[in-house]
């Protein structure tokens, strides 16, 4: 375990977003060099791993969970998509990812995947263990509230 300092930043939501939005920053300038926005990255790896046809809903919830947006920005990054070429309709309520979609998230996947082992080595595998713990409950108890608040 990595021992703290007086220095040593206690996890709090600053210290959070300061992560995420340095790694989501990371991530933006390897889209960007292939056209390519945050959440249609998002879309592109939900369609990706379906590994076949999903149901347009199920894609639009799946980005509403993950990126906090409504359900009509969510079918409209869908849109913008189809609308490219990454996504195609299939039968009447799906989508599946087309070669173009594979080969732009394997690209810019292939492209992130040495940044993020940069950015992650030297962190000892149980203060990561730790930190997912931790996020995920974080994550989970802030979805709970934005359900209470929504309702």
């Amino acid at each position: 375990m990595t021992t703290t300092t007086p220095d040593t930043p206690v996890l709090n939501p600053r210290v959070i977003a300061l992560a995420h939005y340095a790694a989501r920053a990371l991530l933006e300038n390897v889209l960007a060099r292939h056209g390519a926005t945050f959440q249609q990255s998002v879309t592109l790896r939900l369609a990706a791993v379906a590994e076949g046809p999903v149901e347009r809903d199920r894609i639009a919830e799946g980005l509403v969970g993950a990126l906090k947006i409504d359900a009509t920005q969510a079918h409209s990054v869908v849109d913008e998509l189809v609308s490219a070429g990454l996504l195609a309709r299939h039968e009447s309520s799906q989508v599946r990812i087309t070669d173009a979609g594979r080969a732009l998230f394997e690209t810019t996947s292939a492209e992130t995947a040495p940044i993020t082992a940069r950015v992650y080595a030297g962190i000892p595998a149980q203060d990561l263990a730790v930190a997912g713990r931790v996020l995920s409950l974080i994550t989970e108890r802030a979805d709970e509230e934005l359900a209470d608040l929504t309702k």
